[in-house]
């Protein structure tokens, strides 16, 4: 007798996924690895008296090198006239995955100008990302979540395209997607971002393999691989810098600036 099999719905949250994963194979997308030697940033992380985690860590320094290259901070939209189009400032979108009573689930969330903030913003702002209630900190995504599969996916289509500031609040100007945390690392995976980070663990020798997913009608590989050799020197001169002021400066009071998420 065949064994018996099982059907659940495929939900709002697990199409809203689909529908980016499949918009995303419309964009000529490909990754550059470097490896980083992040020693004396671990040494400085491990000093701080507040903690600090990797993915603030990146989401600061990739900031405060998109701050330096315009081209990270644009995106291509299409058309009878074909543009690029450049925001003066960064919105980093950062992948979640929040593990519910019906399995884990990917949400993500917007922050606004991380290279304007502190390190312990940044880190607050991960820390509601992934405690506080969903329906707070997601809003914008479950109401995307509950509209028609054909009616999101247009939504997400017109976003992709759209020559507004509104673009860079509703998708980002870059993402940050990492699974370090489970001991693994997901060197590709699809984006509506022009570029996206990721990062594998940190060995014990302090190194570690960063990736950039980037758009290849926007920037070639040479402006990717710079970027990575100045995300490096943006941990060992900023990065380390403001870990090392954080060991006598007292926790920040400011809240991070946040965009609908």
């Amino acid at each position: 007798m065949p064994p018996a099999i099982t059907t659940s719905p495929f939900t709002g949250a697990r199409g809203c996924v689909s529908d980016i994963a499949t918009l995303a194979l419309r964009v000529p997308l490909f990754p550059v690895d470097r490896t980083l030697q992040l020693a004396d940033v671990a040494a400085a992380r491990d000093a701080c008296p507040q903690r600090i985690g990797w993915a603030a860590l990146f989401l600061k320094a990739y900031a405060l090198v998109a701050r330096e290259m315009p081209i990270l901070r644009t995106w291509f939209s299409p058309g009878m006239v074909p543009r690029l189009v450049t925001v003066p400032h960064n919105v980093a979108t950062l992948a979640v995955n929040r593990t519910e009573p019906t399995g884990d689930r990917l949400l993500f969330a917007r922050l606004r100008k991380p290279e304007s903030e502190s390190l312990p913003d940044i880190q607050k702002f991960i820390n509601d990302c992934t405690t506080e209630p969903v329906n707070k900190m997601f809003k914008r995504q479950l109401e995307l979540e509950m509209v028609p599969g054909a009616l999101r996916r247009t939504i997400l289509r017109w976003n992709m395209r759209s020559r507004s500031a509104k673009r860079a609040a509703r998708i980002g100007t870059f993402s940050l997607s990492t699974l370090a945390g489970f001991g693994a690392t997901n060197r590709f995976h699809p984006t509506l971002c022009t570029t996206s980070l990721s990062y594998g663990p940190l060995e014990s020798d302090g190194r570690c393999i960063a990736t950039v997913i980037a758009d290849h009608r926007v920037l070639d590989g040479s402006a990717v691989a710079r970027a990575l050799q100045w995300l490096e020197q943006a941990f060992r001169t900023d990065i380390v810098a403001e870990l090392t002021a954080l060991r006598s400066a007292p926790p920040a009071a400011a809240a991070p600036q946040r965009a609908a998420a």
